[in-house]
């Protein structure tokens, strides 16, 4: 007998529903899964059977077979258990139900029965909402209700067992769908446990990180072990602008396909903050793999991708940077096609200054050599470094900074993001008619076009550039840089001391160490 169930599968950040098609016939037991199955899916052939078994159902031995269609799409995952589950039992005249052609079942099963958790849940139930005339709703596992609950107009029916989904779609029991009020969660939690009234002293390091939350500029912090640079990094998302419901919703659902979202937060609605390790390969970096899955980089989307201790990267780590950076997104090609990842991010580096640390430390001695510091240094390349715009240096803190009381003159987050979000808007409004929204993006004609400056600011821009042999590269960043500053001050022209101040934001240049 033939049976035909839906479930749904993930490629890319895409969900696609799968057609589950079980057919039972007399003959020696077999049991095949075809359709471009992986190991996982394979797999399933057991669990179902032993799931089938200890849940009280009956399971002879028959031919078996399962397609799962369309079959030029690759099936991953152990999401298909309980749809086959459904199809075995549908087909052996164990379960009938209508219902069924509503739904698109997902689950892994437990040899016991029980319905576990799986992966990619919410841009499965956003296609299932784009499918509203053929599906109503989703079965799925307990744990995931509050991931698929903030997509609205389906019903989310939450089921811990084979045999509760069996009652569901049989009729026997009802299953009230799980509704949550989106903007309730989006509200409840967009909190930060950190903030910047915490950080004592760096004054010029926070008015710094102010301009590069600004602008959306990617920015480098040196200095020596214990400056404060983590400290600071991990506190840069508090100022950034909130995230919309569409940045929540596109963020959640590359952690819904990693498998890093919570069940009672449903919804990823604070900017990403990822700092991988300088072990990490390019591979966990950019994201592949045999079957490809997202990289820090765009579980950093929105938000921002912190590399500590930068020259400790491997070199061809660094530059896998260099594309993603320019393009926002991340392309991924196997022999079965290709996938895109989003991956728009503020990057954020620090960095020691030499090998040892302390090139330049006002008490502790540099045992560095110069062609040690030089090689060191050489390791960051010119054309990563291009797409750096700030770099900053971040000295030892003093005892006296130390010694302040808490808060006591330090800018808070909120007060840090209102002034950026006041640059923010400003910068939407000049920017939106060409497709960009900060002015870290701008190209070297928008540069021309909004970055104008007097001749007086003119003739002194010159003289630094001369003075210090700044590059071309180094202009087109200051007067980026520069806007940015006249823009968190709400004025429209540049003068002569954003420039100044900007040309501070460029301490590689200046020292000409690269």
């Amino acid at each position: 007998m033939l049976a035909q169930v839906f479930s749904a599968t993930v490629y890319g950040i895409e969900g696609h529903i799968i057609k589950v098609e079980t057919d039972i016939s007399a003959g020696m037991f077999s049991f095949s899964i075809v359709g471009l199955p992986d190991a996982a899916v394979k797999e399933a052939r057991e669990r179902v059977v032993a799931a089938i078994r200890n849940s009280g159902f009956d399971f002879y031995p028959r031919r078996i077979i399962v397609n799962l269609a369309p079959a030029d799409i690759k099936k991953e995952g152990v999401g298909f258990d309980l749809a086959i589950a459904i199809g075995v039992l549908l087909a052996t005249n164990q379960l009938k139900s209508e219902k069924v052609k509503r739904y698109a079942i997902l689950g892994e099963l437990a040899l016991d029965g029980t319905v576990n958790v799986v992966k990619g849940v919410l841009p499965i139930a956003i296609e299932v909402a784009k499918r509203k005339g053929e599906l109503s709703g989703v079965i799925l596992p307990e744990g995931n209700k509050n991931e698929a609950a903030i997509v609205e107009g389906i019903e989310v029916i939450p089921v811990s067992s084979l045999t509760e989904a069996v009652k569901f779609l049989s009729g026997e029991a009802e299953i009230t769908p799980v509704r949550v009020d989106i903007n309730e969660v989006f509200t409840a939690c967009s909190k930060y446990d950190v903030d910047f009234s915490e950080v004592r002293g760096q004054h010029f390091a926070k008015r710094a990180i102010t301009v590069a939350a600004a602008g959306a500029h990617n920015i480098l912090m040196i200095g020596p072990p214990g400056a404060g640079k983590t400290m600071l990094a991990k506190r840069i998302p508090t100022i950034l602008p909130p995230m919309t419901l569409d940045e929540a919703i596109e963020t959640t659902k590359i952690y819904s396909i990693a498998g890093l979202t919570e069940d009672n937060r449903g919804l990823i609605s604070t900017r990403p903050f990822r700092a991988p390790h300088h072990t990490i390969s390019d591979v966990a970096l950019i994201g592949g793999g045999t079957y490809p899955r997202p990289g820090e980089i765009s579980l950093a989307h929105n938000g921002v991708l912190f590399l500590d201790e930068l020259l400790e990267f491997h070199r061809d780590v660094l530059e896998s940077l260099r594309q993603p950076l320019e393009e926002g997104k991340v392309v991924i090609s196997r022999a079965t096609g290709s996938v895109t990842y989003p991956a728009k991010f503020m990057l954020v580096c620090a960095m020691n200054p030499c090998p040892c640390g302390y090139y330049g430390h006002p008490v502790k001695e540099c045992k560095c050599t110069p062609f040690q510091i030089q090689k060191y240094l050489s390791k960051l390349s010119g054309p990563l470094l291009d797409r750096i715009d700030i770099q900053i240096e971040v000295p030892t803190v003093k005892i006296a900074d130390l010694h302040t009381d808490a808060g006591s003159s330090e800018s808070s987050s909120a007060e840090i993001l209102a002034r950026v979000e006041l640059a923010r808007e400003i910068q939407y409004k000049r920017l939106k008619g060409y497709g960009i929204l900060c002015n870290a993006h701008m190209s070297a004609k928008l540069v021309k076009q909004f970055c104008k400056i007097n001749a007086e600011s003119e003739r002194f821009l010159e003289t630094v550039m001369d003075k210090l042999g700044l590059s071309a590269r180094a202009y087109e960043r200051i007067l980026k840089i520069s806007r940015t500053i006249a823009d968190l001050d709400g004025r429209e022209n540049i003068e002569t001391k954003d420039i100044a101040e900007a040309i501070q934001y460029r301490h590689l240049d200046k020292r000409e160490l690269i």
